[in-house]
């Protein structure tokens, strides 16, 4: 994938040769040269900056590069906000599409932070409904039981058992029905999928993975195709709620970006071989990864993703102990609570990122106590393998 290029507009900082990469703007306030540019500024009537929370020449273009992302290969314009986290860019587009009486549909194995947050919609008068979205009968079935279906909101690859829904059926489907579709692409990244050339109407990701790639800062996106709906329902909550990315995160995220397509490749790659490895061990029970031939989605992993990406999930036998002794006896992989770095990062999701999630919802999921999450980097792959059967043991 060709990276687009962009350079900042805001003529304070324009040079006649400048600068080869987009500079970091580390200001608070932009300046106006009479009231009257103020006011128009304001007003939208003239293009402009006005204070860091609303915008900022650095934090826009890296949300232009992400949007243009989400959109390359086709003509369809796409618009993107920079954040200050994936969970501020969940919060702002769930804000301002859920309303009192709006029921959301989503799936059960969601990430613990959103399944927490959209529990919380409940105080707003939200319900929440979740349902198998690769299932297509039972789905149209709960759709058209329900009234008031304003969002249906997907993680594919899902978090962390790397199961893969229709993203083409499911914005027919939800369209079909009134409701709009939000898909979470931090696992996937654009190079991999873009959901909004499949029907999506939102694209969200935690920009702290993949886009920037080396664990260096924290931040998110959103990216629409609907520049009114970016204008008035995103933008606003967006300003208000503080959830404004800050330019030197967005610096870091422009860079990264530059190598995107060439780390994907590589993770990819990488993670293949572990896949093969691991499925070839006595001591493993299960493999969860969409480069697998047996994969139970394998029909839409081939319609719709690009590269199969570099996440996957492996079940020990042995259980919480066996996943125990393995992540402790690592040496090569790291221990974090993250994914998307350079490096292979190794999480276990029982006590990590689904703590929250009720056990017996985990256990239906295939979020067992012997799962381990592996975030596969772009190291030697065989430091990677020798790692990973050393601590299996």
């Amino acid at each position: 994938m060709k990276l687009a290029s962009f350079s900042v507009k805001d003529p304070r900082i324009e040079q006649r040769n400048p600068p080869h990469q987009v500079p970091l703007v580390a200001a608070s306030s932009f300046i106006f040269d009479s009231l009257e540019q103020g006011m128009d500024i304001f007003d939208g009537v003239e293009p402009g900056h006005i204070y860091g929370r609303f915008g900022n020449p650095t934090v826009d273009a890296a949300a232009d590069k992400i949007a243009a992302l989400e959109g390359y290969g086709s003509d369809m314009a796409t618009y993107g906000l920079f954040c200050a986290s994936g969970m501020a860019a969940i919060s702002t587009v769930l804000l301002g599409l859920c309303k009192p009486g709006h029921v959301l549909l989503t799936q059960e194995d969601l990430y613990g932070g959103t399944s927490a947050l959209i529990d919380t919609l409940g105080m707003r008068g939200v319900q929440r409904l979740t349902a198998d979205l690769r299932d297509s009968e039972s789905l149209e079935d709960k759709l058209a039981e329900v009234s008031g279906t304003c969002v249906v909101y997907v993680e594919t690859p899902s978090n962390p058992t790397l199961r893969c829904t229709d993203l083409s059926y499911l914005a027919d489907l939800a369209h079909h029905y009134g409701a709009l579709l939000v898909v979470d692409n931090t696992f996937a990244t654009p190079v991999a999928q873009q959901p909004l050339l499949l029907g999506a109407d939102v694209v969200v990701h935690s920009t702290t993975k993949y886009l920037n790639g080396h664990g260096t800062g924290v931040a998110g996106a959103i990216v629409c195709r609907d520049k009114q709906m970016m204008d008035d329902t995103f933008r606003p909550i967006y300003r208000l709620y503080g959830g404004s990315g800050n330019p030197w995160d967005a610096w870091l995220v422009l860079n990264g970006l530059k190598t995107l397509p060439l780390r994907m490749e590589r993770h990819s790659a990488n993670a293949q071989r572990v896949t093969d490895f691991l499925l070839d061990h006595p001591k493993v029970k299960s493999v969860n990864y969409p480069g697998i031939p047996t994969h139970p989605d394998c029909g839409t992993i081939d319609k719709q993703m690009n590269l199969h990406g570099g996440m996957l999930s492996f079940e020990l036998e042995g259980g919480l102990e066996a996943a125990r002794t393995f992540m402790n006896a690592l040496k090569f992989c790291t221990l974090t609570p993250t994914l998307g770095d350079v490096d292979s990062l190794v999480l276990h999701p029982a006590s990590m990122s689904h703590r929250s999630i009720p056990k017996e919802i985990r256990l239906r999921n295939g979020i067992t106590d012997g799962l381990v999450r592996l975030s596969v980097g772009i190291e030697d792959v065989e430091d990677i393998v020798a790692d990973i059967d050393h601590a299996i043991g």
